[in-house]
């Protein structure tokens, strides 16, 4: 009777540690995501920043080897992220395959330009830097006009701005509430376990003495927790590697490092003081409190 009992005792404790296991697990998950979103916030903004660029209109009968001195010359300034030179022949297919028809056919000529198409570095987006560009691009006696989207620009970096204020924003909310789910979880688990305090109590035992069990099985709970919602992350990240290159590299060690031991970290750090309050809420209740 006795073995059964205590066999029904461990079950439920063991129990209540798994639920518990995969409670913080998840959350953990839900971290790791949330911290790869942050750091990688910049990422995102400068892959969106570098779609904006020249596109430098060049004049009627450049030769060759002045095309490819002025893309030498553009590539090796530290503003320029890339160049791409488009002749009049590919400039007429992308335009006729974006019409839908051949507009050469109907005029009998082709009344395009040779161009070079220049990408910049994000830091160099913002519309002052731009309109400086544009003037020393105009210096230049191969090319004869200069153009970019300039209401794009403007659009472009206001949005980055006010993505930036509501990522930290709901980062702020789902922080909060993250360490609430994990608190909650771990004061349940000690909610189960509240009369066995009691009778530590009872016999003697020291405050310290009861909290150190609690204590070690929450640093377990925080570093298993972590370790499986680290192991689901990784094989997420490598599993859609391809739609996340833009945003998540896999080969970027270091931020991915920086992750893991931040969900780490914050697995045992929350683990370990939810479950010293809670102990501590306990150990202060008399017997007749423990029924409420």
């Amino acid at each position: 009777m006795k073995n059964s009992k205590r066999k029904k005792i461990k079950k439920r404790i063991f129990n209540s540690w798994v639920t518990s296991l995969i409670s913080i697990s998840l959350v953990l998950i839900m971290i790791g995501m949330l911290g790869l979103i942050i750091i990688n916030a910049r990422k995102l903004s400068e892959y969106v920043r570098e779609k904006i660029g020249f596109t430098l209109v060049l004049h009627e009968n450049i030769k060759e080897i002045e095309i490819d001195r002025l893309q030498k010359v553009l590539n090796a300034g530290n503003f320029v992220k890339s160049t791409r030179y488009i002749d009049k022949e590919t400039a007429a297919k992308e335009l006729t395959a974006d019409l839908g028809e051949d507009f050469t056919g109907f005029l009998g000529y082709n009344p395009l330009f040779a161009s070079l198409e220049v990408k910049l570095y994000a830091k160099y987006t913002n519309p002052d830097s731009l309109l400086i560009l544009e003037k020393e691009f105009l210096e230049y006696p191969q090319i004869k006009e200069v153009y970019y989207q300039k209401n794009l620009v403007t659009v472009i970096n206001q949005n980055v701005g006010r993505i930036s204020v509501i990522l930290i924003i709901i980062s702020g909310l789902l922080t909060f509430i993250f360490v609430a789910l994990i608190n909650n979880t771990i004061r349940i688990s000690v909610y189960s376990q509240r009369f066995t305090i009691n009778t530590m109590q009872m016999v003697g035992a020291s405050d310290s003495f009861i909290r150190k069990p609690f204590l070690q099985q929450s640093l377990f709970l925080g570093i298993y927790g972590a370790l499986i919602a680290n192991t689901l992350l990784l094989v997420v990240i490598y599993s859609y590697k391809k739609e996340l290159t833009e945003i998540v590299s896999t080969g970027d060690i270091t931020t991915l490092g920086v992750v893991f031991l931040l969900v780490l970290v914050f697995g045992i750090v929350i683990s370990m003081l939810s479950t010293y309050i809670a102990v501590n809420k306990f150990l202060r209740l008399k017997f007749d409190e423990l029924f409420y």
